[in-house]
């Protein structure tokens, strides 16, 4: 009887931990990206519209990752570091990323074998239709292809 009480122990502390520590949970739960619902959108200090403005973003559906939450505020953080809280009315679940990687090509199917459309400068704003394992289908500009996922910063994991 007592072996079967430590091998159930061990068990169930074995699955716990899988269960706590596993990558794709991790992944999940601590990234949430979102982007900016307008043109023009404020990043204060605080949670709340007496904080001090930090800065103006001035460019819709830039890719924004979620680290905190307070009522109708949230804290985010943008590709170049910065962050401040926004509040909610100002994000949107539209899917985006901003190229991160020089030379990233925009392919006509999810392989580097298949024809290059346009080649993407750094920092470019792009609109995610769908993701698979190792691609996006994006769009920007007048084109639309699929590019590497790991060129991107704002991607949906």
């Amino acid at each position: 009887m007592k072996k079967n009480k430590k091998n159930y122990s061990i068990f169930v502390i074995l699955f716990i931990s899988i269960s706590f520590f596993s990558p794709k949970l991790i992944a999940n739960e601590n990234i949430n990206f979102l982007s900016l619902k307008n043109n023009e959108v404020n990043l204060r200090q605080g949670p709340s519209f007496k904080y001090p403005i930090k800065l103006v973003y001035k460019k819709k559906y830039l890719p924004v990752i979620i680290i905190d939450k307070s009522e109708t505020w949230r804290q985010i953080k943008d590709f170049e570091s910065n962050s401040g809280w926004i509040h909610i009315s100002q994000l949107s679940k539209k899917k985006s990323g901003i190229n991160i990687k020089k030379n990233s090509i925009i392919h006509k199917k999810p392989t580097t074998y298949s024809r290059p459309i346009a080649k993407l400068e750094i920092g470019r704003l792009v609109l995610i239709a769908k993701c698979k394992k190792e691609w996006c289908k994006i769009n920007t500009g007048n084109y639309s292809g699929w590019i590497a996922k790991d060129s991107l910063w704002g991607k949906a994991e």
